[in-house]
């Protein structure tokens, strides 16, 4: 004889939409969280664009990460003598 779906109690519900409530939340605020750092310098590239360029300025990209001070050959294979 086939079984009869039980039916789920009030608490079991309330404990389901706590439950839900919680992760919608979390999912909200990390959203909120990734909002100004990722989602709106890819919907507004110009202006992103225009602040960098005036946070940058006067900076010399080679000052702060001088060019070919790492020796790759020890990152590729760090088994050989440099």
């Amino acid at each position: 004889r086939p079984r009869r779906p039980r039916a789920v109690s009030a608490g079991a519900m309330a404990g389901l939409s706590r439950t839900l409530g919680i992760f919608g939340a979390f999912v909200a605020v990390v959203g909120a969280a990734f909002y100004p750092i990722y989602f709106r310098p890819l919907l507004l590239p110009e202006e992103y664009k225009k602040e960098q360029s005036i946070n940058r300025a006067g900076i010399v990209q080679e000052d702060i990460q001088p060019a070919g001070t790492l020796d790759l050959c020890v990152c590729i294979d760090g088994f050989k003598d440099p």
